[in-house]
């Protein structure tokens, strides 16, 4: 099942949410709205899955939010009763944007805004907390420093266990060099993906913040001269069907689909082609 906020339904969001939704119906994807949430970005406060099925529950409690503790949705206290399934809460402080998994989830991509929410602890014993945790091989990126979020599922995403996306940037020297470096420093392959900067605060012209669900790449585009590049890579790397989705003033709040989304996942294997 695949799960937003309520919130979406606010006259700021609505537009673009409900052209959302009629994509998904019919594509047939069937989806549930989540009532008390304090925000729209279900990925960073909900439950992160992992390869074995369980639920570990992050202190969803960002740096980023001191200042605007009523954006801050606590899980266990809003939302747990709803989900019968059980939830191991952890006492590291983590935004499920900032884990990427494989699709085996055998691997997890977190950038280092993770040892800055987590100062007070020794980094390595960090890592392996997480890798405890998680279940997976925890590999660390650098983050944008410019970023408020500093999340790691706007920067690369997995096409297979050994193969990423990053952005694509003119840059020579910049963020995405060295994601890269670090990426195949731990034997992955990259593909370069699309991408455009619009402005500051904004997710408009991050295609790789895509929704993947068992059958469809859903992928936001931007009204954009490069939407038509992103969409056929889309369709080159994935055995799943790609489907353009337009969401307008989602974006422009900062975030795109994979941030708005949260769901319980079958675990199928899944087929990819590259």
């Amino acid at each position: 099942m695949l799960y937003f906020s309520s919130l979406l339904r606010s006259p700021e969001y609505q537009s673009a949410a409900e052209n959302l939704f009629s994509v998904l119906k019919a594509n047939g994807v069937k989806y549930d709205l989540l009532p008390n949430t304090r925000d729209i970005w279900l990925r960073d406060f909900m439950p992160v899955q992992c390869r074995d099925d369980s639920f570990v529950s992050f202190r969803y409690e960002p740096s980023y939010l001191e200042n605007d503790l009523q954006l801050r949705t606590d899980f266990r206290n809003d939302m747990s009763e709803r989900f019968p399934f059980p939830v191991t809460y952890s006492n590291i402080v983590l935004d499920g944007g900032n884990v990427v998994f494989s699709p085996s989830k055998e691997r997890a991509i977190i950038s280092d805004r993770v040892f800055w929410e987590n100062g007070d602890r020794e980094k390595a014993a960090l890592i392996r907390q997480l890798e405890r945790e998680l279940k997976a091989q925890i590999i660390i990126i650098p983050s944008l420093l410019s970023d408020m979020t500093g999340h790691a599922d706007g920067m690369v995403r997995f096409a297979d266990d050994c193969t990423a996306l990053v952005n694509r940037t003119s840059y020579k020297n910049g963020l995405e060099q060295r994601i890269r470096k670090v990426l195949e420093q731990h034997g992955i392959t990259i593909l370069e993906f699309p991408y455009f900067f619009s402005a500051r605060g904004s997710a408009v012209g991050c295609y790789l913040n895509f929704l993947e669900t068992e059958r469809h790449i859903f992928l936001p585009v931007f009204d954009s001269p490069a939407d038509d590049e992103a969409v056929k890579m889309a369709e080159r790397i994935f055995a799943k069907t790609t489907v353009p989705v337009n969401i307008g003033e989602i974006a422009q709040a900062g975030g795109c689909l994979n941030c708005i989304s949260w769901k319980i996942e079958p675990r199928d294997t899944v087929e990819y082609r590259l």
